[in-house]
């Protein structure tokens, strides 16, 4: 998986791990947050995980079942498919794809959303999560003037997910500030179980 880009690591993995054969696969990879996306995959399954760093962009991963079942299904395995109607949560989620809001004046634009995710900590009903996504990515970073209000949405239930792919190509891994780090892949089930998606 050298060269390939969040989630293709993970989606293979499972692919491999979904065939009853296969007890173990080794992944390599370039970039921790792969890493960190794999760790994630093999701990929701119950698999055994490790990794060996050979250099700085060289990792190894190694994913055991270990006796437990292989996914059954497309949909468990995230092959392909949906997930099932009956995980379908009531409630919204937000994607925010840029650090402003609005076509025109750039200034205006980070003003503007800053008071929408400070909107967002004085609803009645918080979104189960707030997905970050290329340059608002930045929104969840160190110097970013958003983190006190992620915070306090994270207090009142709200999951904050920023874009790993996003994350390495703007350099901010050491950055984030707030929530958790997640693959593209992990964040589309996100919002095929969710009643409603609020793009920005």
């Amino acid at each position: 998986m050298l060269g390939k880009p969040c989630p293709v690591p993970v989606m293979e993995a499972k692919k491999a791990l979904a065939e009853n054969e296969v007890c173990c696969v080794l992944v390599k990879v370039d970039n921790y947050v792969a890493v960190q996306n794999l760790e994630r995959m093999a701990n929701g399954y119950g698999y055994s995980f490790s990794f060996v760093e050979h250099a700085k962009d060289s990792y190894e991963i190694t994913i055991d079942r270990a006796g437990k079942k292989p996914p059954d299904s497309k949909a468990e395995s995230g092959i392909s498919g949906t997930s099932p109607v009956s995980s379908l949560k009531s409630g919204v989620g937000v994607a925010i794809g840029r650090d402003t809001m609005g076509e025109g004046a750039e200034e205006l634009g980070k003003i503007l959303i800053k008071g929408f995710i400070y909107s967002l900590t004085e609803l009645p009903n918080p979104p189960e999560f707030v997905a970050f996504y290329n340059s608002g990515a930045f929104l969840t970073s160190e110097d970013a003037n958003t983190i006190d209000d992620l915070k306090t949405l994270v207090e009142k239930g709200t999951e904050i997910i920023t874009c790993g792919t996003c994350v390495n190509y703007y350099e901010l891994k050491e950055k984030l500030a707030v929530g958790v780090i997640m693959n593209t892949y992990e964040i589309a089930e996100k919002m095929a179980t969710i009643a409603s998606v609020i793009n920005i």
